[in-house]
Protein backbone atom coordinates (compact mmCIF):
# COMPACT_ATOMS: atom_id res chain seq x y z
CA UNK A 1 0.00 0.00 0.00
CA UNK A 2 2.93 2.36 0.55
CA UNK A 3 3.89 1.43 -3.03
CA UNK A 4 0.83 2.26 -3.92
CA UNK A 5 0.56 5.97 -2.25
CA UNK A 6 4.38 6.87 -3.79
CA UNK A 7 2.69 5.66 -7.28
CA UNK A 8 -0.02 8.10 -6.66
CA UNK A 9 2.36 11.28 -5.36
CA UNK A 10 4.47 10.78 -8.16
CA UNK A 11 1.67 11.03 -10.58
CA UNK A 12 -0.16 13.71 -8.80
CA UNK A 13 3.18 16.37 -9.35
CA UNK A 14 2.71 15.84 -13.13
CA UNK A 15 -0.82 15.47 -13.84
CA UNK A 16 -1.72 18.68 -14.16
CA UNK A 17 0.91 19.92 -15.95
CA UNK A 18 0.00 17.48 -19.07
CA UNK A 19 -1.85 19.69 -21.86
CA UNK A 20 -4.49 18.49 -23.23
CA UNK A 21 -8.31 18.87 -24.37
CA UNK A 22 -9.63 18.00 -21.25
CA UNK A 23 -8.40 20.45 -19.29
CA UNK A 24 -10.81 23.03 -21.35
CA UNK A 25 -13.65 20.39 -20.37
CA UNK A 26 -12.82 20.36 -16.74
CA UNK A 27 -12.97 24.52 -17.45
CA UNK A 28 -16.33 24.35 -19.03
CA UNK A 29 -17.73 21.65 -16.65
CA UNK A 30 -16.21 23.08 -13.00
CA UNK A 31 -14.44 21.06 -11.07
CA UNK A 32 -16.79 18.90 -9.33
CA UNK A 33 -18.72 17.96 -12.72
CA UNK A 34 -15.54 16.94 -14.07
CA UNK A 35 -14.43 14.89 -11.55
CA UNK A 36 -17.92 12.85 -11.44
CA UNK A 37 -17.43 12.41 -15.23
CA UNK A 38 -13.60 10.93 -14.94
CA UNK A 39 -14.53 8.71 -12.03
CA UNK A 40 -17.28 7.12 -14.33
CA UNK A 41 -14.98 6.41 -17.36
CA UNK A 42 -11.93 4.98 -14.94
CA UNK A 43 -15.54 2.91 -13.11
CA UNK A 44 -16.42 1.74 -16.28
CA UNK A 45 -12.72 0.81 -17.40
CA UNK A 46 -12.91 -1.75 -14.69
CA UNK A 47 -15.46 -3.67 -15.58
CA UNK A 48 -14.47 -7.05 -17.78
CA UNK A 49 -14.71 -7.04 -21.42
CA UNK A 50 -14.97 -3.18 -21.53
CA UNK A 51 -11.36 -1.33 -21.62
CA UNK A 52 -9.88 1.81 -21.39
CA UNK A 53 -9.05 2.28 -24.53
CA UNK A 54 -12.21 1.16 -26.13
CA UNK A 55 -13.70 4.48 -23.64
CA UNK A 56 -10.92 7.10 -24.31
CA UNK A 57 -7.79 5.34 -26.05
CA UNK A 58 -4.74 4.42 -23.87
CA UNK A 59 -3.63 7.84 -24.08
CA UNK A 60 -6.27 10.16 -23.06
CA UNK A 61 -7.14 6.80 -20.32
CA UNK A 62 -4.19 7.66 -18.61
CA UNK A 63 -4.54 11.31 -18.52
CA UNK A 64 -8.10 10.62 -17.46
CA UNK A 65 -6.37 8.30 -14.24
CA UNK A 66 -3.76 11.09 -13.53
CA UNK A 67 -5.82 13.67 -13.05
CA UNK A 68 -7.81 11.83 -11.22
CA UNK A 69 -5.09 11.21 -8.68
CA UNK A 70 -4.59 15.14 -8.43
CA UNK A 71 -8.01 15.67 -7.58
CA UNK A 72 -7.43 13.33 -4.78
CA UNK A 73 -9.27 9.96 -5.96
CA UNK A 74 -8.13 6.92 -4.74
CA UNK A 75 -8.05 4.42 -7.62
CA UNK A 76 -7.38 0.66 -6.83
CA UNK A 77 -4.04 -0.62 -6.94
CA UNK A 78 -4.57 -3.01 -10.12
CA UNK A 79 -5.79 -0.17 -12.36
CA UNK A 80 -2.28 2.04 -11.19
CA UNK A 81 -0.32 -1.04 -11.82
CA UNK A 82 -1.90 -2.00 -14.93
CA UNK A 83 -3.05 1.08 -16.51
CA UNK A 84 -1.03 4.11 -15.42
CA UNK A 85 2.23 3.28 -15.26
CA UNK A 86 4.73 2.56 -17.89
CA UNK A 87 4.60 -0.74 -20.09
CA UNK A 88 6.82 -2.25 -21.68
CA UNK A 89 6.26 -2.37 -25.36
CA UNK A 90 4.91 -5.90 -26.68
CA UNK A 91 5.71 -6.61 -30.65
CA UNK A 92 2.12 -6.91 -32.12
CA UNK A 93 3.49 -9.64 -34.93
CA UNK A 94 6.24 -12.23 -34.77
CA UNK A 95 7.62 -10.28 -37.60
CA UNK A 96 8.38 -7.25 -35.57
CA UNK A 97 9.60 -9.50 -32.95
CA UNK A 98 12.20 -10.49 -34.89
CA UNK A 99 13.40 -7.26 -36.24
CA UNK A 100 13.33 -5.32 -32.91
CA UNK A 101 15.49 -8.80 -31.93
CA UNK A 102 17.89 -8.26 -34.82
CA UNK A 103 17.73 -4.40 -33.94
CA UNK A 104 19.10 -5.22 -30.27
CA UNK A 105 21.49 -7.89 -30.71
CA UNK A 106 23.18 -6.05 -34.22
CA UNK A 107 23.26 -2.41 -32.52
CA UNK A 108 25.97 -2.71 -30.47
CA UNK A 109 28.23 -3.53 -32.91
CA UNK A 110 27.99 -1.31 -35.55
CA UNK A 111 30.09 2.04 -35.38
CA UNK A 112 30.25 5.12 -36.30
CA UNK A 113 33.79 6.04 -38.30
CA UNK A 114 34.85 9.68 -37.80
CA UNK A 115 37.43 11.09 -40.37
CA UNK A 116 39.41 14.39 -39.23
CA UNK A 117 42.51 15.68 -40.92
CA UNK A 118 44.86 18.80 -41.18
CA UNK A 119 43.49 21.42 -43.01
CA UNK A 120 44.97 24.70 -43.42
CA UNK A 121 44.12 27.57 -41.49
CA UNK A 122 42.96 30.67 -44.00
CA UNK A 123 42.77 33.96 -42.99
CA UNK A 124 41.76 37.04 -44.65
CA UNK A 125 43.92 40.56 -44.72
CA UNK A 126 43.66 43.63 -46.45
CA UNK A 127 45.97 45.06 -48.91
CA UNK A 128 46.28 48.61 -50.67
CA UNK A 129 47.65 47.56 -54.01
CA UNK A 130 48.51 51.47 -54.64
CA UNK A 131 50.50 51.83 -52.08
CA UNK A 132 53.66 53.56 -53.14
CA UNK A 133 51.96 55.19 -55.79
CA UNK A 134 50.83 58.72 -56.38
CA UNK A 135 53.39 60.34 -53.86
CA UNK A 136 52.16 58.39 -50.35
CA UNK A 137 49.09 60.47 -51.00
CA UNK A 138 46.61 58.52 -48.99
CA UNK A 139 43.10 60.58 -49.54
CA UNK A 140 41.95 57.76 -52.41
CA UNK A 141 43.05 54.37 -50.22
CA UNK A 142 42.29 51.26 -51.64
CA UNK A 143 41.69 48.31 -49.78
CA UNK A 144 41.69 44.65 -51.27
CA UNK A 145 40.98 42.02 -49.98
CA UNK A 146 43.21 38.60 -50.24
CA UNK A 147 43.85 35.61 -48.31
CA UNK A 148 46.44 33.72 -46.74
CA UNK A 149 47.21 30.79 -45.25
CA UNK A 150 48.03 30.87 -41.53
CA UNK A 151 49.15 27.47 -39.99
CA UNK A 152 46.58 24.27 -39.68
CA UNK A 153 44.36 22.86 -37.78
CA UNK A 154 42.36 19.68 -37.14
CA UNK A 155 38.93 19.04 -38.32
CA UNK A 156 36.34 16.59 -38.65
CA UNK A 157 36.00 15.93 -42.81
CA UNK A 158 33.75 13.49 -43.41
CA UNK A 159 32.26 9.82 -41.57
CA UNK A 160 30.05 6.48 -42.49
CA UNK A 161 29.49 3.90 -40.29
CA UNK A 162 31.05 0.09 -40.22
CA UNK A 163 30.58 -3.22 -37.95
CA UNK A 164 32.87 -4.86 -35.87
CA UNK A 165 32.81 -9.04 -36.58
CA UNK A 166 35.39 -9.93 -34.41
CA UNK A 167 35.51 -9.31 -30.43
CA UNK A 168 39.38 -8.40 -31.48
CA UNK A 169 38.15 -5.37 -33.17
CA UNK A 170 38.36 -6.04 -37.02
CA UNK A 171 35.85 -3.72 -38.65
CA UNK A 172 34.92 -4.01 -42.17
CA UNK A 173 32.86 -0.78 -43.82
CA UNK A 174 33.55 0.89 -47.67
CA UNK A 175 36.82 1.40 -49.07
CA UNK A 176 35.34 4.75 -50.10
CA UNK A 177 34.98 6.06 -46.23
CA UNK A 178 38.38 5.28 -45.68
CA UNK A 179 40.31 6.64 -49.04
CA UNK A 180 42.48 9.04 -47.86
CA UNK A 181 45.31 8.03 -46.52
CA UNK A 182 46.79 11.16 -45.18
CA UNK A 183 43.40 11.11 -42.74
CA UNK A 184 43.01 9.87 -39.27
CA UNK A 185 40.07 7.74 -38.58
CA UNK A 186 38.40 7.13 -35.10
CA UNK A 187 35.59 4.52 -33.95
CA UNK A 188 32.73 5.24 -32.07
CA UNK A 189 30.90 2.42 -30.27
CA UNK A 190 27.42 2.58 -29.29
CA UNK A 191 28.35 2.98 -25.52
CA UNK A 192 30.04 6.14 -26.35
CA UNK A 193 33.47 4.77 -26.15
CA UNK A 194 35.89 5.48 -28.69
CA UNK A 195 39.14 4.21 -30.35
CA UNK A 196 41.85 5.15 -33.10
CA UNK A 197 41.43 2.73 -35.94
CA UNK A 198 44.09 1.35 -38.55
CA UNK A 199 42.98 0.59 -42.00
CA UNK A 200 44.62 -2.85 -42.35
CA UNK A 201 43.90 -3.30 -46.19
CA UNK A 202 41.36 -1.45 -48.73
CA UNK A 203 40.23 -3.55 -51.56
CA UNK A 204 41.46 -2.42 -54.94
CA UNK A 205 38.50 -3.88 -56.87
CA UNK A 206 35.63 -3.91 -54.55
CA UNK A 207 34.24 -0.55 -52.50
CA UNK A 208 35.40 -2.87 -48.84
CA UNK A 209 38.42 -1.60 -46.50
CA UNK A 210 39.08 -4.15 -43.29
CA UNK A 211 39.89 -2.09 -39.82
CA UNK A 212 41.38 -2.73 -36.48
CA UNK A 213 40.82 -1.20 -33.53
CA UNK A 214 42.59 -2.36 -30.37
CA UNK A 215 40.59 -3.91 -26.77
CA UNK A 216 40.90 -2.40 -23.88
CA UNK A 217 42.94 -3.57 -21.04
CA UNK A 218 40.94 -4.39 -17.47
CA UNK A 219 43.00 -5.02 -14.72
CA UNK A 220 40.77 -6.91 -11.49
CA UNK A 221 40.60 -6.91 -8.02
CA UNK A 222 42.93 -9.58 -7.92
CA UNK A 223 45.45 -7.42 -10.60
CA UNK A 224 44.88 -10.28 -13.24
CA UNK A 225 44.96 -8.44 -16.61
CA UNK A 226 42.27 -9.54 -19.09
CA UNK A 227 41.34 -7.89 -22.68
CA UNK A 228 37.74 -6.86 -22.89
CA UNK A 229 36.03 -8.63 -26.23
CA UNK A 230 33.95 -6.25 -28.41
CA UNK A 231 30.43 -7.03 -29.02
CA UNK A 232 30.54 -8.51 -32.90
CA UNK A 233 28.10 -9.41 -35.56
CA UNK A 234 27.67 -13.10 -37.50
CA UNK A 235 28.30 -12.78 -41.00
CA UNK A 236 25.91 -14.70 -43.16
CA UNK A 237 25.51 -15.89 -46.74
CA UNK A 238 24.81 -13.77 -49.92
CA UNK A 239 24.69 -16.75 -51.96
CA UNK A 240 21.20 -17.61 -50.50
CA UNK A 241 18.94 -14.53 -50.94
CA UNK A 242 15.50 -13.74 -52.18
CA UNK A 243 14.19 -11.21 -53.95
CA UNK A 244 11.40 -9.92 -51.46
CA UNK A 245 13.22 -11.09 -48.21
CA UNK A 246 13.24 -8.76 -45.55
CA UNK A 247 16.66 -6.70 -44.79
CA UNK A 248 17.91 -4.42 -41.55
CA UNK A 249 19.79 -1.66 -42.22
CA UNK A 250 22.04 -0.11 -39.04
CA UNK A 251 24.09 2.76 -39.38
CA UNK A 252 25.34 6.58 -39.06
CA UNK A 253 22.75 8.38 -41.03
CA UNK A 254 23.78 11.95 -42.14
CA UNK A 255 26.63 11.61 -39.75
CA UNK A 256 25.15 12.92 -37.36
CA UNK A 257 21.70 10.51 -36.30
CA UNK A 258 23.99 7.06 -35.27
CA UNK A 259 22.15 3.78 -35.11
CA UNK A 260 19.60 4.76 -37.14
CA UNK A 261 17.32 2.03 -38.16
CA UNK A 262 15.30 0.97 -41.23
CA UNK A 263 13.57 -1.84 -43.03
CA UNK A 264 12.93 -2.96 -46.51
CA UNK A 265 13.20 -5.93 -48.82
CA UNK A 266 16.01 -6.97 -51.03
CA UNK A 267 14.35 -5.41 -54.77
CA UNK A 268 16.76 -6.94 -57.11
CA UNK A 269 20.28 -8.86 -57.06
CA UNK A 270 22.64 -9.26 -59.53
CA UNK A 271 22.80 -5.57 -60.20
CA UNK A 272 25.86 -3.56 -61.71
CA UNK A 273 26.20 -0.22 -60.74
CA UNK A 274 28.60 3.06 -61.04
CA UNK A 275 29.06 4.31 -58.06
CA UNK A 276 30.99 7.94 -57.27
CA UNK A 277 31.82 10.27 -54.78
CA UNK A 278 34.09 12.63 -55.12
CA UNK A 279 37.81 11.03 -56.46
CA UNK A 280 36.07 7.64 -56.53
CA UNK A 281 34.61 6.17 -58.89
CA UNK A 282 34.15 2.37 -59.61
CA UNK A 283 31.84 -0.33 -61.51
CA UNK A 284 30.34 -2.74 -59.00
CA UNK A 285 28.92 -6.08 -60.06
CA UNK A 286 26.53 -8.41 -58.67
CA UNK A 287 25.40 -6.08 -56.01
CA UNK A 288 22.25 -6.11 -53.93
CA UNK A 289 19.45 -3.70 -54.46
CA UNK A 290 16.89 -2.45 -51.55
CA UNK A 291 14.34 -0.64 -50.63
CA UNK A 292 15.53 0.17 -47.32
CA UNK A 293 16.83 3.45 -47.02
CA UNK A 294 20.14 3.94 -47.34
CA UNK A 295 21.19 7.88 -46.45
CA UNK A 296 24.47 9.33 -46.69
CA UNK A 297 26.87 8.40 -43.16
CA UNK A 298 24.94 5.27 -43.63
CA UNK A 299 27.99 3.69 -46.11
CA UNK A 300 29.79 0.39 -44.42
CA UNK A 301 27.25 -0.19 -42.45
CA UNK A 302 25.01 -3.76 -42.02
CA UNK A 303 22.72 -5.07 -44.60
CA UNK A 304 21.29 -7.95 -41.99
CA UNK A 305 18.54 -10.47 -42.41
CA UNK A 306 16.18 -11.52 -39.77
CA UNK A 307 18.13 -14.03 -38.02
CA UNK A 308 20.63 -11.13 -37.25
CA UNK A 309 23.55 -12.04 -40.07
CA UNK A 310 24.91 -9.45 -42.10
CA UNK A 311 24.35 -9.96 -45.57
CA UNK A 312 25.73 -6.83 -47.60
CA UNK A 313 27.51 -4.09 -46.89
CA UNK A 314 25.17 -0.68 -47.36
CA UNK A 315 27.59 1.17 -50.35
CA UNK A 316 26.00 3.31 -52.44
CA UNK A 317 22.08 5.17 -53.08
CA UNK A 318 20.74 6.58 -56.14
CA UNK A 319 20.47 10.28 -55.43
CA UNK A 320 17.41 11.40 -58.17
CA UNK A 321 15.04 8.38 -57.16
CA UNK A 322 13.72 7.10 -53.67
CA UNK A 323 14.19 4.24 -52.06
CA UNK A 324 16.96 2.95 -54.38
CA UNK A 325 20.20 1.18 -52.47
CA UNK A 326 22.76 -0.95 -52.88
CA UNK A 327 25.22 -3.07 -50.95
CA UNK A 328 27.78 -5.52 -51.11
CA UNK A 329 27.43 -9.08 -50.91
CA UNK A 330 28.67 -10.14 -47.39
CA UNK A 331 30.79 -13.01 -48.78
CA UNK A 332 33.31 -10.80 -50.68
CA UNK A 333 34.29 -8.93 -47.03
CA UNK A 334 34.04 -12.58 -46.01
CA UNK A 335 37.15 -13.38 -48.21
CA UNK A 336 38.72 -9.85 -47.74
CA UNK A 337 39.10 -10.54 -43.93
CA UNK A 338 39.82 -14.37 -44.37
CA UNK A 339 42.70 -12.64 -46.76
CA UNK A 340 44.18 -9.78 -44.47
CA UNK A 341 44.46 -12.63 -41.72
CA UNK A 342 46.32 -14.82 -43.83
CA UNK A 343 48.21 -12.57 -45.90
CA UNK A 344 48.04 -9.19 -44.59
CA UNK A 345 46.82 -7.93 -47.65
CA UNK A 346 43.60 -8.12 -50.16
CA UNK A 347 44.70 -10.09 -53.63
CA UNK A 348 42.68 -10.64 -56.74
CA UNK A 349 43.69 -13.67 -58.96
CA UNK A 350 44.49 -12.27 -62.55
CA UNK A 351 43.82 -13.34 -66.22
CA UNK A 352 45.20 -10.20 -68.02
CA UNK A 353 43.12 -9.49 -71.33
CA UNK A 354 40.53 -6.40 -72.21
CA UNK A 355 37.44 -7.32 -73.66
CA UNK A 356 34.19 -6.73 -74.46
CA UNK A 357 30.86 -8.82 -73.48
CA UNK A 358 29.57 -10.32 -76.65
CA UNK A 359 25.23 -9.73 -76.89
CA UNK A 360 22.87 -10.50 -79.89
CA UNK A 361 23.34 -6.76 -80.94
CA UNK A 362 27.21 -6.70 -80.76
CA UNK A 363 27.58 -10.19 -82.39
CA UNK A 364 25.30 -9.03 -85.42
CA UNK A 365 27.34 -5.47 -85.75
CA UNK A 366 30.70 -7.19 -85.50
CA UNK A 367 29.83 -10.07 -87.35
CA UNK A 368 30.78 -12.28 -84.90
CA UNK A 369 29.70 -16.15 -85.12
CA UNK A 370 28.14 -16.46 -81.44
CA UNK A 371 26.11 -14.10 -79.32
CA UNK A 372 27.98 -14.93 -75.81
CA UNK A 373 31.41 -14.56 -74.65
CA UNK A 374 34.47 -12.21 -73.92
CA UNK A 375 35.38 -10.72 -77.01
CA UNK A 376 39.05 -9.90 -76.53
CA UNK A 377 39.72 -6.76 -78.11
CA UNK A 378 41.64 -3.19 -77.15
CA UNK A 379 39.76 -0.69 -75.64
CA UNK A 380 39.35 2.61 -77.04
CA UNK A 381 42.25 3.53 -75.34
CA UNK A 382 44.22 1.63 -77.94
CA UNK A 383 45.55 -0.81 -75.20
CA UNK A 384 47.01 -4.25 -76.00
CA UNK A 385 44.25 -6.65 -75.89
CA UNK A 386 46.22 -9.53 -74.03
CA UNK A 387 49.11 -7.73 -71.46
CA UNK A 388 52.67 -8.68 -71.57
CA UNK A 389 53.78 -10.54 -69.06
CA UNK A 390 50.20 -11.70 -68.25
CA UNK A 391 48.99 -15.18 -67.09
CA UNK A 392 47.03 -14.97 -70.95
CA UNK A 393 49.79 -14.19 -72.50
CA UNK A 394 51.87 -16.88 -71.60
CA UNK A 395 48.81 -19.23 -72.52
CA UNK A 396 48.67 -18.13 -75.98
CA UNK A 397 45.44 -16.40 -75.84
CA UNK A 398 45.38 -13.62 -78.71
CA UNK A 399 43.35 -10.54 -79.68
CA UNK A 400 40.61 -11.33 -81.52
CA UNK A 401 39.73 -14.50 -79.60
CA UNK A 402 36.63 -15.50 -77.75
CA UNK A 403 36.56 -16.56 -74.59
CA UNK A 404 33.38 -18.86 -74.27
CA UNK A 405 33.53 -20.34 -71.10
CA UNK A 406 35.84 -20.86 -67.67
CA UNK A 407 35.67 -24.16 -65.79
CA UNK A 408 32.71 -24.94 -67.61
CA UNK A 409 30.90 -22.31 -67.26
CA UNK A 410 29.33 -19.72 -70.08
CA UNK A 411 30.30 -16.37 -69.42
CA UNK A 412 27.41 -13.68 -70.64
CA UNK A 413 26.30 -10.37 -69.51
CA UNK A 414 25.23 -11.62 -66.01
CA UNK A 415 27.99 -14.10 -65.81
CA UNK A 416 31.04 -11.37 -66.88
CA UNK A 417 34.63 -12.89 -66.94
CA UNK A 418 35.82 -10.76 -64.59
CA UNK A 419 33.28 -12.60 -62.29
CA UNK A 420 33.98 -15.62 -63.34
CA UNK A 421 37.73 -14.99 -62.59
CA UNK A 422 37.02 -13.58 -59.18
CA UNK A 423 35.66 -16.72 -58.23
CA UNK A 424 39.09 -18.10 -57.64
CA UNK A 425 42.06 -17.91 -56.14
CA UNK A 426 46.09 -17.07 -56.67
CA UNK A 427 48.04 -20.33 -58.47
CA UNK A 428 44.75 -21.95 -59.25
CA UNK A 429 44.39 -23.46 -63.19
CA UNK A 430 41.67 -22.63 -64.97
CA UNK A 431 40.54 -24.28 -68.09
CA UNK A 432 39.32 -21.73 -70.87
CA UNK A 433 37.32 -22.69 -73.95
CA UNK A 434 38.04 -19.93 -76.50
CA UNK A 435 36.69 -19.94 -80.15
CA UNK A 436 39.63 -18.72 -82.66
CA UNK A 437 39.23 -18.53 -86.45
CA UNK A 438 35.73 -20.95 -86.05
CA UNK A 439 37.72 -23.44 -84.45
CA UNK A 440 37.17 -24.07 -80.23
CA UNK A 441 40.21 -24.63 -78.28
CA UNK A 442 40.99 -25.74 -74.91
CA UNK A 443 43.83 -23.69 -72.95
CA UNK A 444 44.95 -24.18 -69.35
CA UNK A 445 45.65 -20.88 -67.28
CA UNK A 446 47.47 -20.75 -63.99
CA UNK A 447 45.63 -17.48 -62.40
CA UNK A 448 48.13 -14.79 -60.86
CA UNK A 449 48.33 -11.93 -58.43
CA UNK A 450 46.85 -8.76 -59.70
CA UNK A 451 49.02 -6.25 -59.61
CA UNK A 452 48.77 -1.99 -59.23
Amino acid sequence: MEENKSTSKELKRSAWEVKNPLQKLAKKLGRQEFVSLLIVVVALSSFSGFTAGAVVGGVLYKQVSLLLLEVGFELPERIIQERVVEKEYIPQTTQEQKIINVVESASPAVVSIVITKDVPIIEQYFSDPFEGFFGGNKTFRIQVPQYRQSGTEKREVGGGSGFIVSEDGVIITNRHVVLDEEAEYTVFTTDGRSFPARVLARDPLQDLAVLKIDQEGIIDAEENFSVKPFPAVALGDSDALKIGQTVITIGNALGEFRNTVSVGVISGLGRTITASGGDFVETIEDIIQTDAAINKGNSGGPLLNLAGEVIGINTATVLDAQSIGFAIPVNRATRDILQVKELGKIVYPFLGVRYSLITEAMAQKEGLPVTYGAWVTSDSSGKSAVVDGSPAKRAGILSGDIILEINGERITKENSLAKLVQKHNLKDVVVLKILREGQERILNVELEERSE
